[in-house]
């Protein structure tokens, strides 16, 4: 099993939103990095990290998991999405996305503040220069467990195995 992070503005699509639909496409990712994470390395039942991004404060609201592996994302071929991409076609599509479930949502957020003061989360790419655009990005196992013990210490979760 491997471990990911995936931000969302809550704007467009939160942690509540998933509560309530339990499994959905997550699609409209738009960089090559983030996209072929989804196509060739996210697999089911991988866990993930549900970030609420652009937001006051931004941070880690909660848990979702990899429903099924990477597959060609519709919205590129479809005219009328916002997520159109005319040089995409079904023999070489370009995009990807994944399903993912609902797992468990957090009782408040544990902030980006109080993620940049954890040491062992210094070497992530959710922290380093240059990948702050990154909708999609693996954590290493000492990041994820550094993020749910911070969240149990908060009071946010209890232990979640």
């Amino acid at each position: 099993m491997r471990y990911w992070l995936i931000k969302s503005n809550p704007k467009c699509f939160g942690i509540a939103d998933l509560a309530e639909l339990e499994t959905e496409m997550w699609e409209g990712v738009r960089n090559y990095r983030a996209s072929n994470f989804m196509r060739d390395d996210m697999q089911v039942g991988d866990q993930i990290i549900f970030y609420h991004s652009s937001a006051k404060p931004s941070g880690v609201v909660g848990i979702m998991s990899v429903a099924t592996a990477g597959y060609p994302d519709p919205t590129q071929f479809h005219p009328e999405s916002r997520h159109y991409d005319p040089r995409s076609t079904l023999e070489k599509p370009r995009w990807y996305a994944i399903d993912v479930k609902f797992e468990h949502a957090f009782d408040g957020i544990l902030s980006l503040p109080k993620l940049k003061q954890m040491a062992v989360l210094e070497d992530s790419l959710l922290l380093r220069k240059g990948c702050e655009q990154l909708t999609v990005l693996p954590l290493e196992p000492k990041h994820w467990y550094a993020i749910m013990d911070a969240a149990v210490a908060e009071g946010l979760i209890e232990e979640i195995e």
